[in-house]
């Protein structure tokens, strides 16, 4: 049977370990235990157990805010390793890097990330299989696969009108909890000169997006919708003019909108993610580029009538 226990420094937990102590110590007395120290210690060392849990946790997701986003994966594999104990929390709740397989069916790229994994298996959007292949992998329900099916050929659309090229995903699941389901947006655009860089400036660049919406269920023909959007950016120039440059960084928001789904989840789905990446956008403009150019202009001030100007190309 499962133990009843409240987390550290709550008013319940206060008030079971009181009551709790106090009844032990009545039936000390009156011959019925000899003890409740063990008890008691188990308690306390199960709190100061969960305190320290926390406290690790606390302090290795403050490592990886701090961490480069190029350098994702070396610190995530170095703090698995460090506590195996927080793996699954870990890895639910650090972004890494998004990775493309491609699916043989069609012949399309995707984007694997843990939205669309099982064990060490990844769902193609397009041939809803599993690459490597697996036998009883989770699927989306039949209408919810027409949802993802449709989501897929718009985002490309929008990717392609936004990002002039690029690799997008659109997977879908249902929430078992309380009826409606998630939808996850990726985009990863791989801006190096041997890549998708069409101005060739950059040495390596990518910008790599993701977004994540729960949609409840429908009440009154109005639908809540709770986005939470990340943008991983990472550049590096190497040339005569501005020589070698490194910069990376991610950025985190959210939107919570309750719509009516009249035009649709696509509709709302896509006027919020429109709405929030420009908001990223100018967030990246404004704290990454404006930072650095201050910084740069502050360190290396340029001789009266000269004014600072990024290259063209």
């Amino acid at each position: 049977m499962k133990s009843i226990w409240a987390p550290p420094n709550s008013v319940f937990s206060y008030i079971y370990q009181t009551n709790y102590s106090r009844r032990s110590l009545e039936d000390v007395s009156e011959g019925k235990i000899s003890s409740t120290r063990g008890v008691t210690r188990k308690g306390r060392n199960r709190q100061r157990g969960y305190r320290r849990r926390q406290t690790r946790m606390d302090a290795a997701m403050d490592l990886m805010r701090r961490i480069s986003p190029n350098q994702n994966d070396q610190a995530l594999t170095s703090l698995l390793s460090l506590l195996p104990h927080c793996s699954s929390d870990l890895l639910s709740q650090v972004d890494q890097p998004l990775q493309v397989l491609v699916d043989m069916q069609f012949g399309k790229e995707f984007i694997i990330c843990e939205y669309n994994r099982d064990t060490d298996s990844y769902r193609s959007p397009f041939s809803n299989k599993y690459y490597p292949e697996l036998e009883d992998g989770p699927l989306p329900s039949e209408d919810l696969r027409k949802l993802e099916v449709e989501a897929n050929d718009i985002f490309a659309i929008y990717r392609d009108q936004y990002y002039e090229g690029g690799v997008s995903s659109v997977y879908m699941w249902e929430d078992d909890n309380d009826g409606g389901f998630f939808a996850c947006f990726l985009i990863k655009k791989d801006g190096s000169k041997n890549a998708d860089g069409r101005r060739g400036s950059l040495q390596q660049g990518a910008w790599e997006a993701i977004h994540v919406i729960e949609v409840g269920p429908e009440e009154h023909d109005i639908a809540h919708y709770r986005l939470t959007s990340t943008v991983m950016l990472s550049l590096t120039t190497d040339n005569k003019s501005s020589g070698t440059f490194n910069l990376s960084g991610s950025i985190r928001r959210q939107m919570n909108e309750n719509l009516p789904v009249a035009d649709g989840h696509l509709c709302n789905m896509g006027k919020m993610i429109e709405e929030i990446e420009g908001k990223l956008r100018n967030s990246v403009e404004q704290v990454y580029f404006g930072k650095t150019r201050e910084m740069v202009c502050t360190l290396r001030p340029l001789p009266e009538g000269l004014q600072f100007k990024l290259p063209d190309n």
